[in-house]
């Protein structure tokens, strides 16, 4: 199972790209709602999600993904169940993916210490020890790291290739005709 974290204010593209490579890869996917069921998006677009965070079943998940928008970030900072969703995945060995803002909650948590990571420019300070790197992805073990964006897609793929292989990740950027 993997768990989309949506915050108000999150970034849109950032939840719901990777939400859409998963599900298309064959991935059951829920968007998780900070604060209730319907959050905003930092561009006004409102999505329901499938379930609150309190509703979580941590046992069954796979995969975290944190979406970036610094809004839906501090909307993670702030919630309890959210960040103990975070430490439960890095404490279990857990995939865990955080794109645009959202790699600097890693780096407070010391999850990025000695690993590749990215994230939006100008917040690499906040990645606390992480080796960054210019990419539009990294994957270092069980954490994946999107820079903003305009890598939502790729990190989509990323996410599914982590889960599924190479060859599932191949053909859904086939299936879309992502060329990036």
């Amino acid at each position: 199972m993997t768990y989309i974290l949506l915050g108000e204010g999150f970034e849109e593209i950032e939840a719901l790209s990777p939400c859409d490579i998963l599900r298309r890869g064959g991935e059951e996917v829920r968007l998780v709602g900070i604060g209730g069921k319907i959050v905003r998006g930092g561009h006004g677009i409102a999505v329901e999600a499938d379930l609150t965070v309190e509703e979580m079943k941590l046992q069954e998940m796979d995969l975290l993904v944190l979406p970036g928008g610094l809004g839906g970030v501090r909307s993670i900072e702030q919630s309890k169940p959210a960040m103990a969703a975070i430490r439960y995945a890095a404490e279990n060995g857990k995939k865990i993916g955080a794109i645009c803002a959202a790699p600097t909650i890693l780096g407070k948590l010391g999850l990025l210490n000695g690993k590749t990571a990215v994230c939006y420019p100008g917040m690499e300070g906040e990645l606390f020890g992480a080796k960054v790197q210019d990419a539009a992805v990294t994957t270092d073990g069980a954490i994946i790291c999107g820079r903003a964006a305009g890598s939502a897609t790729a990190f989509g793929l990323a996410l599914l290739c982590a889960l599924r292989g190479e060859t599932a990740a191949e053909q859904v950027r086939k299936g879309i005709v992502f060329n990036g």
